[in-house]
């Protein structure tokens, strides 16, 4: 059942979380096929390179051979270590590209990948109730069917060249070695290409049945979907309690700096704009507090208490809301409509101080 419900595609967390467990997509059978080919075609390239150092080597121990009256644990290790050398200068080039391409081939597909987790022990690994359910499992059922495929496929491909190449070996017995070391690698390598177009058949339907596998298993619900988000971007609940409780605390902020205004521009409770202009410092009248009907409210009754001066002028009321942020100074176009505000404000403050 919980199966059934993982219908959704994996989120880029999941993935990720996926490869530090060391969790990635590869087809190995891509990298067999690869391997196989690579390998049998440097050895088309490179056995007469390798025909000649052994035969350098068979000669060089015929030679030692005949001159040797006692095999002595020396003369044992010296033919070893002309072995060992022999082979290394013969086959190393060749296992070095293997591992290479081994290297490359597996990298590519999991983006060279490498988990730490992979080399911690797990009990899981060893469990053998884990091992039965591996081996009945609808994976290991694929796994055997195309073990089954390539063993028959290589035995029929074996048996039918062999029945080839039995009409015509008689007529290379009076050949030169060397033409017969070259017709037999041709041989061979066309059987080798035969197994490979079949084996690329069995990597492509590997590679998309690992891909489908590796997608079905990361598939998760709904709700985990919905958990996950939780865990990293909150709970929207508490996320808009959050939001809320800062809009709150910068409105509150806002209607603090209202008592620090000249003038309060007004349209007449729908909008209200709270100026200060201070000559010595100011470029240009600044915004400390704007609001929109409730908001507006409580700017003018915090203004009325503070005894901030209120002017009532629809469209420049209006015009300072939606055009000036708020701690942001007045644009060019309104400032002949403000300076008309502000000398008002000016004008009156002198009476004031006049009166007083």
């Amino acid at each position: 059942m919980a199966e059934s419900n993982k219908t959704e595609k994996a989120t880029p967390k999941k993935r990720k979380d996926e490869r530090k467990k060391g969790n990635a997509f590869q087809s190995k059978d891509l990298v067999s096929v690869v391997m196989i080919l690579v390998s049998f075609v440097m050895i088309s390239k490179f056995i007469v390179y390798m025909s000649v150092l052994l035969k350098d080597f068979y000669l060089q121990q015929l030679v030692r051979m005949e001159n040797l009256y006692e095999l002595t644990i020396a003369e044992v290790m010296v033919i070893l270590k002309d072995a060992a050398l022999a082979f290394c200068f013969s086959a190393l080039p060749i296992l070095l590209t293997l591992a290479l391409i081994a290297f490359v081939v597996t990298g590519a597909q999991t983006k060279f990948l490498f988990s730490a987790d992979l080399l911690k022990f797990k009990y899981s690994r060893i469990s053998f109730l884990q091992g039965i359910k591996k081996m009945i499992s609808l994976r290991a059922v694929v796994q055997l069917i195309k073990s089954l495929i390539k063993v028959f496929v290589i035995l029929y491909i074996i048996y039918t060249s062999i029945q080839e190449l039995l009409v015509v070996i008689p007529d290379t017995i009076n050949n030169d070695m060397a033409e017969s070391i070259l017709f037999m690698k041709d041989e061979i390598m066309a059987m080798v290409y035969k197994i490979c177009v079949i084996f690329a058949g069995v990597a492509i339907f590997d590679f998309s049945y690992q891909k489908y596998e590796y997608e079905k298993k990361l598939r998760m619900s709904k709700q985990e979907i919905k958990d996950e988000y939780k865990m990293t971007e909150g709970d929207p609940f508490i996320k808009g309690k959050i939001k809320e409780k800062q809009r709150k605390l910068s409105m509150n902020r806002m209607i603090q700096q209202v008592q620090h205004a000249d003038v309060i521009v007004r349209n007449p409770t729908h909008y209200a704009v709270a100026l200060k202009y201070d000559l010595d410092k100011d470029p240009a009248p600044i915004v400390l507090a704007k609001g929109q009907d409730l908001m507006a409210k409580r700017i003018i009754a915090e203004a009325e208490k503070h005894h901030v001066l209120i002017t009532e002028n629809k469209p420049l009321a209006r015009s300072l809301y939606e055009s000036v942020e708020l701690n942001q100074y007045i644009p060019v176009e309104l400032y002949q409509l403000v300076a008309e505000v502000m000398a008002w404000v000016f004008k009156t403050r002198k009476k004031e101080q006049g009166l007083s």
